[in-house]
């Protein structure tokens, strides 16, 4: 598409100014400006859109954090499965200014009764299905936004592919007039409007670069690319696709595999894990636990052993206990987190049909602006552009034979500027559009197949 609109514009603008019969003394030398479009521009080995949103996918910073959260996530499914690690309770006990002591050592082992333990891995394993749909999304806004800066960076290096022809064809007018000037053949004011004409366009060339460069910086800063990398990028603003499907086809589709769909699903699984959670919390619950205890006990008088020898009084006591420690939901049954809980399903469930209702607005609105740009940029192909390009040549011919003015034949060289510059805004809309609808719907694959 590149190539057919700038052989368009090249055929098109080559009757701007040849065949002019100005005349004058005192030419000004313009040097012909080098074409910088093939700095930007490689229909040959240029990054296209499908591959800039593979870079993106790999190297963008914030969808490189995304799948860092979603690795935490599964490091605490893994976490909630674990089982409660026992307790252990060592105690020593000496009296002061005396020799009895007491040595105890305990051990608790919680139970987590009660659906404790798999309302946790649920909970866990909920958030991380919830992180993933969510990076998804992420990824197909980031697949859309990828695709609609490369569109308008590819339009903006058609503008500027059209002014700079536009600028040498003007230049290689400029060039003749000058030539009848120092002939004699017309006069030097026609020159000087002619010249300012020029530097008009070679201003518009200055603009339009810099929008390639900016448009380009914004897709590099997108894609996860330094700002010093070189790229060029290759492509179409009218890329041959098949028709659309009906809308309803696109809409049942988004509804089933959109993340941003899936996401709100998983949002609602995950709050009714979560009353599940809070309900095991306020149920019965018990842990075990075993003692020992090591006592020495004594007294400061002295008694007679087995022997008969005279010995203080002094005894060593061993003791084990086991036990039940039991946690009874009488008063706090975790009523309010259960109710916080049931509320934050229903809040969910809201924001699901929701997130389903824009859905279907957003993928309505997008088939219908495409639908209108589509028109939009058949009328400027075909009853725009090939008009503007009859007139032009009309008022050239009519200039030529004295019946119109230089000022007429610029009015109207910058009506057709204004024409060609707005029909390559109406391919971009399209593009865009398209960009949109497939946005709105995740799947590429079925619009384009």
């Amino acid at each position: 598409m590149l190539k057919e609109t700038l052989l368009t514009v090249g055929v098109i603008v080559a009757l701007i100014m040849t065949g002019s019969n100005v005349l004058g003394q005192g030419a000004v030398q313009i040097t012909k400006q080098p074409s910088t479009i093939s700095r930007y521009f490689d229909p040959q080995s240029g990054m296209t859109a499908e591959e800039a949103v593979t870079y993106a996918l790999s190297h963008n910073a914030d969808l490189l954090a995304a799948r860092k959260e979603i690795e935490a996530a599964r490091a605490l499914v893994r976490q909630a499965a674990l089982r409660a690690n026992p307790m252990l309770d060592i105690e020593r006990k000496e009296q002061l200014n005396g020799t009895d002591n007491d040595t105890m050592v305990g051990a608790t082992l919680p139970l987590e009764l009660g659906g404790r333990r798999s309302a946790r891995i649920l909970v866990a394993q909920r958030e991380l299905e919830m992180k993933e749909q969510v990076f998804a999304d992420r990824e197909r806004l980031l697949a859309a936004e990828v695709k609609a800066k490369f569109g308008q960076a590819l339009g903006e290096m058609l503008k500027l592919a059209f002014t700079e022809n536009l600028l040498t064809t003007t230049d290689r007018g400029y060039r003749l007039v000058a030539a009848r000037v120092t002939e004699g053949r017309t006069a030097p004011l026609e020159q000087n409007m002619v010249l300012v004409e020029v530097n008009r366009i070679r201003s518009l060339r200055e603009t339009g670069e810099g929008k390639v460069q900016v448009a380009l910086l914004e897709l590099r800063n997108l894609i996860g690319m330094a700002p010093e990398e070189p790229v060029r990028l290759r492509g179409d603003l009218n890329p041959d696709v098949e028709p659309l499907p009906a809308v309803a086809v696109v809409t049942e589709v988004a509804l089933r595999e959109r993340a941003d769909v899936r996401a709100a699903r998983a949002v609602e699984a995950l709050a009714e894990a979560q009353i599940e959670q809070a309900r095991s919390t306020g149920r019965f619950d018990a842990s075990v636990s075993a003692k020992y205890e090591l006592m020495n006990f004594g007294f400061p008088q002295k008694g007679f052993d087995d022997a008969g020898r005279l010995v203080p009084i002094n005894g060593r006591f061993h003791s084990v206990a086991v036990g039940v420690n039991l946690y009874l939901p009488v008063r706090n049954r975790n009523q309010g987190a259960v109710e916080a809980a049931v509320a934050e399903k229903e809040a969910a469930t809201k924001r699901r049909e929701f997130t389903e209702l824009t859905v279907r607005r957003e993928i309505a609105a997008s088939f219908a602006r495409y639908e209108q740009s589509t028109r939009a940029a058949e009328i400027y192909r075909v009853g725009v552009r090939d008009q503007a390009n009859a007139n032009l040549s009309v008022v050239r011919q009519t200039y030529e034979l004295g019946s119109k003015t230089l000022l007429d034949f610029i009015a109207e060289q910058r009506r057709f500027i204004e024409v060609e510059t707005g029909f390559i805004d109406s391919l971009l809309d399209t593009y865009l559009a398209r960009v949109e609808i497939e946005r709105a719907t995740a799947s590429p694959k079925l619009i384009n197949r």
